[in-house]
């Protein structure tokens, strides 16, 4: 796609936009619709318009697959920490109400940001196998 000028622009022109509406779905999912799932593929979306452009080998360098592997893991600990601390206060793995006085939004906050990671590092990772394979 070098020669396609106007979807190189235009692609790095809109993925910015693309990553901080990921961002707002995922800050938004409190208050109205969204949260971890939607953002984590909107995130992969833009990840994924990027490599489309401008070659897997440039998304891999902007977002290694060591940094995707790792992803998965931190979001999956990350929903089970605050599931274990719920266990650990003496509640149910997700009773929010062990945490404290805000305990319900901060719990909730905090599992949606690790379903967000899990969820796009597992969108990039599987891309990154399927466009790798292309390739061979």
């Amino acid at each position: 796609m070098k020669d396609q000028i106007i979807l190189r622009v235009v692609a790095k022109l809109l993925t910015p936009y693309i990553l901080l509406y990921a961002f707002y779905v995922q800050w938004h999912g409190d208050y109205g619709p969204g949260g971890g799932f939607q953002a984590g593929v909107i995130f992969a979306a833009g990840v994924v318009l990027y490599a489309l452009i401008f070659g897997l080998s440039a998304a891999r360098q902007a977002i290694r697959p060591g940094v995707v592997h790792a992803g998965i893991s931190i979001g999956l600990l990350i929903y089970a920490g605050v599931g274990v601390a719920n266990m650990l206060g003496g509640a149910a793995f997700l009773d929010y109400d062990t945490l404290g006085h805000h305990g319900q939004h901060w719990g909730i906050l905090i599992v949606e940001w690790g379903v967000g990671v899990t969820v796009a590092s597992v969108m990039i990772s599987v891309f990154y196998m399927f466009a790798g394979l292309a390739r061979s």
